[in-house]
């Protein structure tokens, strides 16, 4: 496995949509070691998700973990889920304001509107099919990374900019009230 280089923001790659994946390419060697790189390199840099372009691979993929996650110790546990040619619908139009950062915006974060409900319909990494709803806070995690597959970043959905802030202003100043909101909708989803 190789950690790969994460594009940072202003690279043309992130503003790119990603191609989608076909099956003889997912059976691939190749794409499967890709894969494997691609959670080495979201582990690596403590991330709750990655997806492809942000390793400069326009493909529409993405990985998701959160399992005792130091940026993130108040999101909820989610075993690692790779998504393939990913597409996500509402199950709702109830939304939360989550704190977001990203891996491609080092040292910012901002409040972004999510659904809080959302269907997702993938392949897993073997081609086999993956159909379920996710809630709470883990959907905004699957919002944000599908997100990029689309050529977006969190910074195209913050609307409000006085929500701009780094990562020390963020501990200092909102770190807690956002994380009694988490602590609801963990409560109220277990997710």
């Amino acid at each position: 496995m190789t950690i790969r280089k994460i594009a940072q923001i202003g690279h043309p790659v992130l503003r790119e949509p990603t191609r989608e994946v076909t099956p003889d390419e997912l059976r691939s060697a190749e794409m499967q070691r890709f894969i494997d790189d691609l959670v080495e390199t979201m582990r690596d840099a403590s991330g709750a998700g990655l997806a492809a372009n942000q390793v400069y691979e326009p493909v529409r993929m993405c990985a998701i973990e959160v399992v005792d996650n130091p940026r993130y110790p108040y999101k909820p546990r989610i075993p690692l889920t790779v998504l393939v040619n990913p597409v996500l619908e509402p199950v709702s139009d109830e939304t939360f304001d989550n704190y977001e950062g990203c891996l491609s915006v080092p040292n910012l974060r901002g409040v972004v509107p999510r659904h809080v409900e959302v269907r997702v319909r993938a392949l897993d990494r073997h081609g086999e099919p993956i159909d379920r709803v996710v809630r709470g806070i883990s959907a905004g995690t699957f919002q944000h990374e599908c997100d990029h597959l689309d050529g977006k970043v969190f910074l195209d959905r913050v609307r409000d900019t006085r929500t701009l802030c780094t990562w020390a202003e963020f501990d200092r100043f909102h770190r807690e009230p956002f994380v009694e909101r988490v602590r609801a909708l963990v409560a109220r989803y277990g997710e």
